[in-house]
């Protein structure tokens, strides 16, 4: 029974060696080299922050980009952008004086008064 476990196992091994030896290669092929297998990762610029299902093909995604918020409405005819730019307009009401802002109530349908 050793007779033949003992070349099984030294053949897979060796097969176990050839892949990941190939992986590497191909890793170090399609970057800048093998320092890129240790360099750190770059900083995700993108992520998906919560979503939410409307219905069977419909779903609300938040998402942040560059510390900047969009509230997306997706599976429909199309895609809409609900609210962009949320995380922008608390930077920039810290940035002017509070006495220079205008204080409106919201519109009663979410939808700007004119």
């Amino acid at each position: 029974m050793t007779e033949v476990l003992l070349p099984i196992l030294v053949v897979g091994f060796l097969a176990a060696a050839i892949v990941a030896v190939a992986v590497i290669m191909r890793k170090v092929m399609r970057s800048q080299g093998l320092t890129s297998l240790l360099a750190p990762k770059a900083k995700k610029r993108l992520e998906v922050l919560d979503q939410a299902t409307i219905d069977a093909k419909r779903r609300l995604v938040l998402i942040r980009r560059d510390n900047v918020e969009h509230l997306l409405l997706t599976g429909g005819p199309i895609d809409i952008v609900i609210e962009s730019g949320i995380g922008a307009t608390r930077e920039m009401s810290e940035a002017q004086p509070s006495s220079s802002l205008r204080q409106q109530p919201p519109h009663p349908l979410g939808l700007a008064a004119e």
